[in-house]
């Protein structure tokens, strides 16, 4: 039997893309806890395995040719994840292409975009006093925010999902529609995405993915106190080291 995969996770969206994947796949792994909020994305160790200090990342230890192997960014260990599985990559070159593309939508745009929605719209409030500083960026992502929603939207129209079979990239994006309430979006405009995001986050093996961890997460970064201004001077005041 495998040894198990090394998963460097905290329950955030790029978070859950890997552990709902390793478990559809069915992969042994275990969760290695990176508590964001206090940096523990900063420590040698973990550099050593993703030196952009960001997580997600795994240490495989029956990697290629049977030795160990780090990959950090999520849509490589999405990759490496369905080669080594042999699972929701598509049966050829063209199906793999086009997983791919979406893989590098959600890379590129959505994950991005929605990120900066939330952090104008749930975070920038909590770090500055004069709230007209912030409202451009909150107009600018959420809309972009929407524009992106409305892509994806049309691509479901008459499939099940992104790829038309369950695939990686329904585990990339998946996780990024979650919180669509924080990003000022009204998911009923978008049937044909509401639909397959009930239908993904169904199945069994999604809700176990999604619940990894949850009990790591406590307050929110737009919350009042020490320990959410700790947690946003981490995440929000790094420059180069």
């Amino acid at each position: 039997m495998s040894r198990p995969i090394e998963l460097h996770y905290w329950p955030t969206p790029n978070g859950w893309k890997i552990s709902i994947a390793l478990e559809e796949m069915g992969l042994p792994y275990e969760m290695v806890p990176v508590n964001i909020g206090v940096g523990e994305q900063f420590k040698p160790e973990f550099l050593a395995i993703s030196p952009n200090n960001r997580m997600p990342a795994i240490v495989d230890p029956d990697g290629p040719d049977g030795q160990p192997i780090s990959i950090f960014e999520s849509g490589a260990i999405l990759q490496y994840l369905a080669r080594k599985s042999g699972q929701f990559y598509g049966a050829n070159e063209r199906e793999r292409v086009d997983i791919d593309q979406w893989v590098m939508w959600q890379m590129g745009g959505l994950g991005p975009m929605a990120g900066q929605t939330h952090h104008f719209r749930q975070y920038a409030p909590a770090i500055i006093a004069d709230q007209r500083q912030i409202a451009y960026g909150v107009i600018r992502y959420t809309n972009e925010t929407h524009r992106l929603y409305g892509v994806l939207n049309k691509r479901l129209e008459g499939r099940e999902f992104v790829c038309g079979q369950l695939s990686i990239a329904d585990f990339m994006i998946w996780p990024w529609i979650v919180p669509w309430k924080n990003q000022g979006i009204i998911l009923e405009e978008f049937p044909h995405l509401k639909a397959w995001f009930e239908r993904v986050g169904a199945r069994e093996a999604v809700q176990k993915g999604f619940k990894l961890g949850a009990e790591l997460r406590s307050g929110g970064l737009q919350a009042s106190g020490k320990a959410a201004e700790d947690a946003r001077r981490v995440l929000f005041g790094q420059r180069a080291r």
